[in-house]
């Protein structure tokens, strides 16, 4: 099971999410880092897990007000090898646009999560596929309700190849993660790469989502709380295709990520690739009972 550590920035600092109650939402207090601020918690992030990969909810934007570019941009250029997949709330296609433009050459490390809940329709998917295939589409729900406009739920043909399952309920809650909801999109989906998202307590929760078919999940409160260790490198699980570049207003990002690939790998030796398309953080197999108080 691959950790993929989340960080959920709101005003320009991290916050812990609960349940999907983003207007609650308060800075994060975090054993792990000691600090709401998005550069020192994705340092400690990257390092407790060892990855380059960081799942980024832009909360400003999924609520309606301006990309938090600044902070997305001092992330990507202080870690010049991490790869951040980024829901922003985006309806479209021209959004999607607008995004890759305002990040400019970081664009290429940026993998555009496509939720459910904001998507406009399943046209304006398809578009956003066709502009980003390395994308991500996320399946949102909170409790019994689907949040799907657009009803993507219901067209699997539509969904790319790593569909994220959210029950935004189980965020920050400590209920456990959503097994069932997994079950029945990998029943739609066989041959999707499914990540889970909400409810981790710990490393037997992981155990159970791997056995029920995800392949990685999102993961935060658990990493600031103490409740999952330090996670070591992992083997090499069979790397996504890199000759996906997406270009928008002249930027050829394939080109871009060949000549970063270049100039990193004279700095250091490259880590393994997962299936998520970077440095995979998979948790130890060691029985641990699970702490349900934290």
């Amino acid at each position: 099971m691959n950790i993929v550590p989340v960080i959920d920035l709101l005003h320009g600092q991290v916050v812990r999410g609960v349940r999907g109650n983003r207007a609650q939402y308060r800075p994060i207090v975090s054993a792990l880092a000691g600090t709401a601020e998005p550069l020192a918690v994705a340092d400690r992030l990257c390092e407790h897990c060892a990855t380059d990969l960081l799942y980024v909810a832009d909360l400003d934007a999924l609520q309606g007000r301006p990309l938090q570019i600044e902070v997305l941009a001092s992330l990507l250029y202080a870690r010049p090898a991490l790869r951040l997949w980024l829901d922003a709330g985006l309806a479209g296609r021209e959004a999607l646009e607008a995004l890759f433009a305002a990040l400019g050459p970081t664009a290429a490390r940026v993998a555009p999560v496509l939720a459910s809940e904001s998507i406009a329709s399943k046209a304006e998917l398809s578009r956003c596929l066709v502009l980003a295939p390395d994308a991500l589409l996320s399946l949102d729900r909170r409790g019994p309700a689907v949040l799907d406009p657009a009803g993507l739920w219901d067209a699997p043909a539509l969904w790319p190849q790593r569909v994220i399952v959210m029950t935004l309920d189980r965020v920050g809650a400590d209920g456990g993660p959503d097994l069932v909801t997994l079950g029945a999109v990998r029943a739609r989906a066989p041959e999707a790469t499914l990540i889970g998202a909400g409810g981790i307590r710990g490393e037997d929760d992981l155990s159970a989502a791997a056995q029920a078919g995800a392949q990685a999940w999102l993961v935060a409160s658990a990493l600031h709380d103490g409740r999952i260790g330090v996670v070591p490198a992992c083997p090499h699980l069979g790397a996504v295709p890199e000759e996906q570049g997406h270009a928008v207003s002249g930027v050829d990002t394939l080109s871009l990520r060949k000549t970063q690939r270049h100039r990193l790998s004279r700095r250091r030796t490259p880590r393994p690739q997962s299936v998520l398309g970077a440095s995979c953080s998979p948790v130890p197999n060691r029985r641990r009972k699970p702490n349900h108080n934290g």
